[in-house]
């Protein structure tokens, strides 16, 4: 069974930078296209951004683009979220996830969290005007 948990959360204020990080464990990391999402407070939970399985290739969503950058080290099965430029409309419950898919390894992921497997518990992200 996997386990993903996230950790980097916290109250900041505007302008800050966090770098969020999520360690899977009970699974082959590296099998995984992982994922980062995040759920405001009264919203439907949104894609952020995602990284290939072999770490070359990721996406990010227009709201966070220029501001932040998915990597991932899988010598310690963690994938990270570097966010820079904070904005009090980045304040969310942020989630990764694992996608086991079969495609490449430079498939870069999807934004459907449809499609992925397994998922964290979340981090808190505040960040103050």
């Amino acid at each position: 069974q996997a386990l993903l948990v996230e950790s980097g959360g916290g109250l900041v204020q505007a302008g800050d930078s966090l770098r969020l990080s999520c360690t899977a464990s009970g699974v082959a990391f590296s099998s995984y296209l992982m994922g980062w999402f995040r759920q405001a407070p009264g919203k439907e939970r949104e894609f952020v951004a995602a990284i290939s399985k072999n770490g070359g290739t990721s996406r990010v969503a227009e709201s966070v683009k220029g501001r932040s950058a998915i990597s991932r080290d899988n010598a310690k099965n963690t994938v990270y979220l570097q966010m820079t430029g904070l904005k009090p409309e980045d304040t969310a419950v942020y989630y990764c996830a694992a996608d086991f898919t079969s495609r490449s390894s430079w498939y870069s992921g999807s934004a459907n969290e449809g499609e992925y497997d397994y998922w964290g518990q979340g981090t808190q992200v505040t960040v103050s005007s």
